[in-house]
Parts: structure tokens; C-alpha cells; sequence
């Protein structure tokens, strides 16, 4: 898999364009459909590369996927504050909103709402933009109440998600349409609420039981994070039940943490973490396998199973350049299509990163271990050993306790992983009527 397939600077030649739209073609056809919600702040708005995130949600859409947009509006806000010289509270992070801060919150939400269904409009030539057809709609989709008391102080017109009106969102999305939605919540009696985009976004997410939270970071540095993370393991991170030497968590990318856990909590498939700060954020983070930000999933993502007939383009995929190397035998798909249920696969994201086959001999209590292959971009990864455990596992399943394997090239890793030297004469009669004297594969037996 192409690792960082976006950039056409490091496309020299036809076959490397041809590799990268072969890598991504897969997410394109698995997003189709798919609904996304996607939340951003404030801060990113005012920023000058805002446009090209624009012209990456247009491509998203236009490739079909459901898009559901939350915007936020702090530093707009705070400007229009110090413009009409008012100050305000803040009680746990969370500004109170009087009634004189409101009239600010909605004109500056206002203004950043309508800028952004703008943008989304455009249709200049030679752009990416170019063409377009976004219909951009949005509506009183928020349901809120008040905060209430906080500490002692009333934070007033500062509230919370109350009811995300998920059939009204349902109903524009199944019209091509993309949904902007504003930090602004409205009450059955009239009143307006100053909300948080995360809190606007993660609620909606849920609603909509959405594919994916996207949250897009103010922090430039999301190292902190793991790549991936599964909800049990979100949750002790957040708990700090993790080693001593691991790096603290801002708060601000705590806070984002804790929201994108609840999303995957309550329903949603995936929630990802990503620095604005990269050009082209959510188009890396969705289109190339390992990603840039952190995803946290519902479950892990890596699992070792037994391969079904429609991994077979995978594993050929993954052993054709060995079997053209001569490090493998050759396999055609009839043949593998035939022994599938010998194969174990090792599986991420959807995409095959290794594989092994099992043969048994009963009648001399003894399995050979056949086309152990881990793709050549995630080597030395540990993936090999955990194939070979699993296989050895299956071995002693069977009450057998002898494992061979023939290899041309990987006799020095098979010898630090407990196998000895032996001569095809130790084989099975059946294998050594097989054995190949031209390829003169090194015969490697351990015992379990």
C-alpha cells in the first residue's frame, strides 16, 4: 500500500500514478454513502488555507459522501467582545454567556456561518473548485437547554445539546445535500444557546449513527496521540492508567479525546483525531492506510482469521512479488482459490498485511508451515511472529507436534525463531517425493 499517495510532486512515472489510484480506489468505494460529520473551529475559519479545506470537502462530496459540517466561532466571538468592550466569565473552561454576550455570539456565528456556505459555493475555473454543485443547507437541526449553575454561577445562555433532529439532517443529506450546522442551539421556548463545536458535533455524530467524527485540532503537535486506539484503550488513556513514561495529554486534545470516546461509545464506527495544520488533513487521514492523526474504533482493527475465498485477490497481492523474486512457489488462483481454508490471513483495516498456509501430514504427525508472506511495508513489526505462533498454535490443536517449513530465503529468521536444520530425508515420504531439488530449499523442523 502506497503510504503517502497525495502529493502529485512524487509521482515521476505513469506506474506510480497507476499505484496510487489503485490505493486509494478501495476507500472511495467504501465511503460511498457513508456519513461523516466533520467538526472544525473557529480558528481554522480565520486561517488562509481554510480554502483548500473547502476544496477537500467538495471533493469529498462529490465522491458521495454524506457530509454533515459543525463549525465553531470562539475567536470570532471573543473579537466581537472586545469590539463592544464586554467581558465575561469563564466557570470550567466554558464561557457565560449573558444576555448582552449573546447578541455578540450571534452575530459573530452569524457572519462565520454565512462565510462558510459561501466558500462552499464557489465554482471558479481551473480550480478545485471548478463545476461545483454543493447545496449547502442548514436549519434549526439543534435542540439545547442551559448549563444551568455551575460552581455557584449561572452561565445563563451557555448550554449543551439537548435533541440532534437526526431525521430533518437524514432527510438533506438524501438530497445530496451538505449540512452546515452552527455552535447555536435552540430551546422549545424560544431562547438561543451559545453551545461548543465539539459538543454540537460529537452529539450529532450519535444521532446520525454516523461512519465517521472527524474533530479537526487547533494543537499543530498530535504526536501524544497513539495512530490507533481502541475504546478500552481510549478510556484508560484518559484514566492516565497508562506507563509513566508516556508523554501528558494537552488538555485541549484531552478535551477532543473525551468527545471522539463517547462518539465510539454511543454508536459511532470511528472517530478521528487531526491537526488542521496539514495540508490536505482529512484527505490523508482517510485515504491512505496508515493515516496522520489518531483514530479510535469501536474494536481493534487487527485481527488474525481464517481466510475466506474472497481474500484471495489480497493474497496474491501480497505473495506475487516474492513468487517473481523466487523466494515463494508459485501459486496460480485456481490453485489458492482450492487450498483456501489452509490459509490463515492477518488482517488491518480491510487490507491483508500477511499471510501463512498450513498443510498437515496426520499419517507422520507432522504440518508444514507454507507462504509465510507479511507485506514489505509493515516488516519488523512483530506481524511474522504472531502469524507463526498462531500457526503453531493450530499445529498442537491437531496433536501434532512436529512443524517443517522449506525456504530459499529466510533460513537465518526461521533458525532465531526456534527452527533446526535437517535434510529433505526428514521430511514426509509425501513431501519428499515433492521436494524440488532445483530450487534446493533449506528443510528447517521444530518441534513444539
Amino acid at each position: 500500500m502506497n503510504k503517502n499517495p497525495l502529493s502529485s510532486l512524487t509521482m515521476n512515472t505513469p506506474a506510480e500514478f497507476v499505484a496510487w489510484f489503485r490505493s486509494v480506489a478501495p476507500y472511495i468505494n467504501a465511503f460511498r454513502g457513508k456519513t461523516f460529520v466533520i467538526g472544525f473551529s473557529g480558528e481554522m475559519v480565520t486561517n488562509a488555507a481554510f480554502v483548500d479545506f473547502i476544496h477537500d470537502v467538495n471533493l469529498l462530496a462529490s465522491l458521495g459522501v454524506r457530509l454533515v459540517l459543525v463549525h465553531g466561532a470562539r475567536p470570532q466571538i471573543q473579537l466581537r467582545l472586545d469590539e463592544s468592550q464586554l467581558e465575561t466569565q469563564t466557570v470550567m473552561g466554558m464561557r457565560v454567556t449573558d444576555p448582552a454576550a449573546l447578541q455578540c455570539v450571534k452575530e459573530s456565528v452569524g457572519r462565520v456561518h454565512h462565510e462558510i456556505a459561501a466558500l462552499l459555493s464557489m465554482g471558479l475555473p481551473n480550480s478545485p473548485m471548478a463545476n461545483a454543485a454543493i447545496r449547502v443547507t442548514s436549519g434549526n437541526f439543534v435542540t439545547a437547554c442551559p448549563q444551568g449553575v455551575i460552581q455557584g454561577i449561572d452561565l445563563m445562555h451557555t448550554g449543551k445539546v439537548r435533541k440532534i433532529n437526526a431525521p430533518a439532517i437524514h432527510s438533506r443529506l438524501e438530497q445530496g445535500d451538505v449540512v452546515l450546522i452552527s455552535p447555536l442551539g435552540y430551546s422549545p421556548t424560544g431562547e438561543i444557546f451559545n453551545l461548543t463545536m465539539e459538543n454540537v458535533a460529537t452529539e450529532t455524530a450519535i444521532a446520525l449513527h454516523a461512519e465517521k467524527l472527524i474533530l479537526l485540532l487547533d494543537s499543530a503537535d498530535t504526536s501524544v496521540l497513539p495512530r490507533e486506539l481502541t475504546l478500552p484503550e481510549s478510556k484508560l488513556l484518559l484514566e492516565n492508567k497508562t506507563p509513566a513514561t508516556a508523554a501528558p495529554i494537552p488538555d485541549a486534545i484531552r478535551s477532543s479525546l473525551q468527545y471522539a470516546t463517547k462518539a465510539c461509545e454511543l454508536g459511532v464506527t470511528r472517530a478521528h483525531l487531526v491537526s488542521r495544520h496539514i495540508d490536505g488533513a482529512i484527505i490523508q487521514e482517510l485515504f491512505t492506510h496508515d493515516g496522520i492523526g489518531c483514530m479510535i474504533s469501536q474494536e481493534t482493527l487487527q485481527a488474525l482469521r481464517k481466510a475466506r475465498i474472497d481474500d484471495v485477490g489480497g493474497i496474491l497481492q501480497l505473495i506475487e512479488p516474492l513468487e517473481a523474486e523466487g523466494i515463494l512457489v508459485r501459486r496460480g488462483r485456481e490453485l489458492l482459490e482450492i487450498e483456501i481454508d489452509r490459509f490463515t490471513v492477518l488482517e488491518h483495516d480491510g487490507v491483508i498485511l500477511g499471510c501463512a498456509a498450513l498443510y498437515p501430514f496426520p499419517e507422520e504427525h507432522a504440518c508444514e508451515l507454507a507462504c509465510l508472506a507479511i507485506h514489505p511495508d509493515y516488516r519488523d513489526q512483530g506481524h511474522g511472529e504472531r502469524l507463526l505462533k498462531h500457526i503453531e498454535n493450530k499445529t498442537i490443536a491437531q496433536d501434532i507436534h512436529k512443524l517443517f517449513v522449506l525456504t530459499t530465503h529466510a533460513t537465518h529468521w526461521f533458525i532465531e525463531h526456534g527452527f533446526n536444520p535437517a535434510t529433505p530425508a526428514e521430511l514426509p515420504k509425501a513431501k519428499q517425493n515433492l521436494y524440488n531439488y532445483q530450487r534446493r530449499s533449506k528443510v528447517l523442523i521444530k518441534h513444539l
